[in-house]
């Protein structure tokens, strides 16, 4: 799933190809991306409308409308598509033999090119709402991690507040948002912390640890993810390099690169936890 430092460099990306365009068209070309709106609701919305800016805060990414907004929502798959005009969108999207086109779920038709929303699994979704205020997912969010906000005493005072291990904490959304799955486990290696202590456990120098591995972990991310930067007119484009950078997420059995004891897998709620049992403490 795309976290804050690929949904940032898709923002950065997307900046100069559609701000101050105009919608003149959107076409729904699979209906299950706008639910649980319908894809008239989404039509009204937006056409005759002018694109002000691309926002972003954690992991959501949104268009600023003259009025609304739309939000577009990854999920685990979901990616940005550009095409040229109208005729290339309906000569390449969802074509039955792959190799002839690409998928589309929504395509926004501009005064000059279109962008489209593709996600072949169907989870992520693009939705119109009539502010930021009135979107739930984005009203419920906490500090986005890379924002001025986001300051070692203001996270101190959040974990001292929680009892939920640190993993579990900084999956919560609604407290710092933007680290997900991967970046959590990154950013507790470099503090050397184990994922199941307690947020609140931790004295005031582990948690400017960890503020500090948040920031610079996240940080390194957007470089490597803006360098290439995204491609949407390549259907076949995505983050290059990441694994690269990444010190312990998805290597379970090999040598820890720190101390060199194996890394170790664990399940935390749903998900998946990589850490180092002998320098994690």
């Amino acid at each position: 799933m795309p976290e804050l430092p690929e949904v940032e460099a898709v923002a950065q990306s997307l900046r100069p190809l559609v701000e101050g365009r105009k919608i003149r068209c959107v076409h729904v070309l699979h209906p299950i991306a706008t639910k649980p709106q319908a894809p008239a609701k989404l039509a009204h919305a937006t056409e005759g409308q002018q694109i002000r800016a691309v926002r972003r805060k954690g992991k959501y990414l949104w268009l600023e409308l003259a009025t609304g907004i739309v939000t577009l929502h990854f999920k685990l798959d979901g990616q940005l598509l550009w095409f040229s005009g109208a005729k290339e969108l309906f000569a390449k999207a969802n074509k039955l033999k792959p190799e002839n086109g690409v998928h589309v779920d929504v395509a926004f038709e501009l005064d000059k090119g279109v962008l489209g929303f593709a996600d072949g699994r169907h989870f992520g979704r693009v939705l119109a709402w009539d502010s930021e205020p009135s979107c739930p997912a984005i009203a419920g969010l906490g500090i986005d991690a890379i924002s001025p906000g986001f300051t070692t005493p203001q996270f101190t005072k959040l974990l001292a507040a929680s009892k939920r291990p640190i993993k579990e904490f900084l999956l919560d959304q609604s407290k710092v948002a933007g680290v997900g799955n991967i970046y959590s486990c990154e950013s507790l290696w470099h503090a050397k912390l184990n994922p199941r202590r307690r947020a609140n456990s931790l004295t005031a120098a582990e948690s400017g640890k960890l503020h500090k591995a948040i920031v610079s972990v996240l940080a390194r991310a957007l470089e490597c993810c803006l360098h290439p930067a995204p491609d949407f007119r390549d259907p076949e484009w995505w983050f290059q390099g990441l694994e690269e950078i990444l010190r312990v997420y998805d290597r379970e059995g090999k040598p820890c690169r720190r101390c060199g004891h194996p890394v170790k897998r664990s399940t935390q709620g749903v998900r998946a936890t990589y850490f180092c049992a002998h320098c994690q403490k």
